[in-house]
């Protein structure tokens, strides 16, 4: 199995083997940004090796993604033209969990400002992570079948982030872009100035 990275090595490089027992899904790396001072990161598909038409599952890996600005979002939104829009339809659930630093308050929520019902706008998939030096979210996307052309794409994320007020939220969100069209790209960005730092790898699932 040359070239394959054993599971559980936490690599961003290569080719990762699913954990024992989890059947013989490969993780084929396509691409990582590495962010410094960029206002939005974009996937588009006949650049830089990105090719949505190759597999049916991708995973976007976020790691210690810094924003420039306190008290920001982050968010995303498809494109069905190679990135000359980014406005597809979408309809989607967030939820959340979370536990203050100083021990004094926890929670667990449906955000329903942060759902989408039918909108073409960016979802979010980060509600408000801080901008201290150790403030950060780190995450997971998953995005299936985009280059299908009968059914929606669906799409699920989860992650934690850092909120400015020091505490830990964990964020669910999941559902789907209502379109039959192939999709094409996908664009990141934080809801106010830019992307400080932090690596966005490009994963699809064999």
């Amino acid at each position: 199995m040359s070239g394959i990275i054993a599971q559980n090595s936490g690599r961003h490089t290569g080719l990762v083997k699913a954990a024992s027992g989890g059947g013989d899904a490969v993780w084929n790396l396509i691409k990582t940004y590495t962010a410094s001072s960029d206002s939005t990161l974009s996937f588009v598909e006949g650049t830089d090796g990105v090719d949505f038409t190759a597999y049916d599952e991708f995973v976007f890996k976020f790691n210690n993604m810094h924003p420039e600005t306190d008290s920001v979002g982050f968010q995303f939104n498809f494109s069905t033209d190679t990135g000359s829009n980014y406005n597809v339809t979408k309809t989607t659930t967030f939820f959340t969990t979370q536990h203050r630093e100083d021990d004094l308050g926890t929670g667990f929520e449906y955000v329903l400002g942060l759902d989408l019902a039918e909108s073409t706008s960016y979802q979010r998939i980060v509600d408000d992570v801080g901008n201290d030096n150790d403030q950060c979210f780190s995450g997971t996307l998953h995005l299936f079948s985009p280059s299908d052309t009968t059914f929606v794409k669906h799409f699920i994320y989860t992650g934690n982030e850092v909120v400015q007020n020091d505490i830990s939220k964990q964020n669910f969100v999941a559902g789907y872009g209502n379109t039959t069209s192939a999709v094409d790209a996908i664009q990141f960005q934080f809801t106010s100035d830019n992307i400080d730092a932090g690596t966005i790898s490009l994963y699809g699932i064999s």
